[in-house]
C-alpha cells in the first residue's frame, strides 16, 4: 500500500508540474488500495468542487478497475453501458469521474493506490498525475 511519503512526494510532484506547466489551479487526491485519501492538496483559487472531483477520479480507478480515461472511453465506446455506468456510479456514492486524471500507481508489479487530478483540461490533468507519480519514483497504470 502507498505510503504517506510516496502520497506527499507525488502531490509536491503534480504541483510542481502544474506550475511549469501554466495550468490551472489544480487540486490533487491520493488514494491507498482501498480507497481512503492518504494526501491532498488544494492550489489556491481552484473552484470549490475539485477536490470532489479529484478524489472521484482517483476512487474510480479501484472502484471499477480502471484508469478514469479508460472509464469515459468504455462510456464512450459503448452507449450501452451508459446505463451501467450511471447504476454503479450512483452505488458509489458518485465516487467515480469519467474524465483523464485519474491513475493507478504501481510500485513494481504492484497496484498501491491512485492519483486524481482536477482543474485543467482532462488531458493537462492526467500529465500532471503521471509527472507526480514519475517525481515520487513509482511507476503509473492508464
Amino acid at each position: 500500500m502507498i505510503t504517506l511519503k510516496e502520497a506527499q512526494k507525488i502531490v509536491e510532484g503534480c504541483l510542481n508540474t502544474a506550475r511549469e506547466e501554466n495550468m490551472m489551479p489544480v487540486t490533487i487526491a491520493v488514494v491507498d488500495t482501498r480507497g481512503v485519501l492518504v494526501s491532498s492538496a488544494m492550489e489556491d483559487n481552484s473552484a470549490i468542487i475539485r477536490p470532489d472531483i479529484a478524489f472521484a477520479k482517483a476512487w474510480g480507478c479501484f472502484g471499477i478497475g480502471f484508469s478514469s480515461r479508460e472509464i469515459r472511453n468504455l462510456i464512450g465506446a459503448q452507449p450501452e453501458q451508459t446505463h451501467f455506468f450511471h447504476s454503479v456510479r450512483a452505488m458509489s456514492g458518485n465516487k467515480i469521474a469519467p474524465s483523464p486524471g485519474g491513475i493507478m500507481i504501481k510500485k513494481g508489479d504492484d497496484v498501491i493506490g491512485a492519483v486524481g487530478v482536477s482543474g485543467d483540461l482532462p488531458d493537462r490533468d492526467e500529465i500532471c498525475a503521471i509527472a507526480g507519480v514519475e517525481a515520487a519514483g513509482l511507476t503509473y497504470k492508464i
